[in-house]
């Protein structure tokens, strides 16, 4: 039987995915126009969008040691966030699985990873580390352009000044990475699927 993180406790579970739902759709049909310059509020915006991509994700059988391990998010190379990431995911938790956040220096520590973040700064490696991301379940989300079309499962994309986000089914799907539909209707655009998958 799948992991599923997307299913929370039964105690209230139904009301808070559909509270995350609003609050995802919110985020993304009304979100705030990023002030100009102002990488700290756009860090903290993809942050909140981190913690609510993995409650709309499965990851499969034998990912993690037991029900109550954590979650572990990853970024490569200097921390984008700054903390903000740290923050949003301090004292979060889906049913019993709580989030870690790990800074990591070089792309072979990634192990026992199972969601990378891509910074903008790490262009160069996305494409190699993304594509081999299709042998193991780990979720790539990343900022650089065409980040999904070349591979990533999830890709940001500013639009008007707005944080939206693509997302690569088939590179998921590759992985045994089961996406919510839910998640897959609010994408800009899915690559090698549909949405109501």
């Amino acid at each position: 039987m799948k992991t599923r993180l997307t299913r929370i406790e039964k105690r209230g579970g139904s009301r808070q995915v559909m509270a995350c739902s609003l609050i995802l759709a919110l985020l993304l049909v009304f979100p705030d126009k990023l002030p100009a310059n102002s990488t700290a509020e756009e860090y903290s915006l993809k942050a909140a969008f981190l913690f609510h991509f993995a409650q709309f994700v499965e990851w499969p059988e034998g990912s993690f040691k037991d029900a109550a391990s954590p979650l572990i998010y990853c970024t490569l190379g200097e921390d984008p966030f700054h903390g903000s990431l740290d923050a949003a995911l301090s004292g979060k938790a889906i049913g019993a699985r709580s989030f870690r956040v790990l800074h990591l220096r070089q792309s072979q520590d990634i192990q026992g990873c199972h969601a990378l973040f891509f910074s903008i700064v790490q262009k160069k490696m996305n494409a190699a580390i993304a594509a081999g991301g299709e042998q193991s379940p780990v979720l790539t989300v990343g900022e650089s352009e065409h980040f999904a079309q070349e591979g990533g499962m999830i890709g940001f994309v500013l639009e008007d000044n707005k944080i939206r986000f693509e997302i690569n089914l088939e590179a998921a799907q590759k992985a045994n990475l089961k996406i919510s539909s839910r998640l897959l209707a609010l994408a800009k655009s899915v690559i090698g699927g549909q949405r109501g998958t």
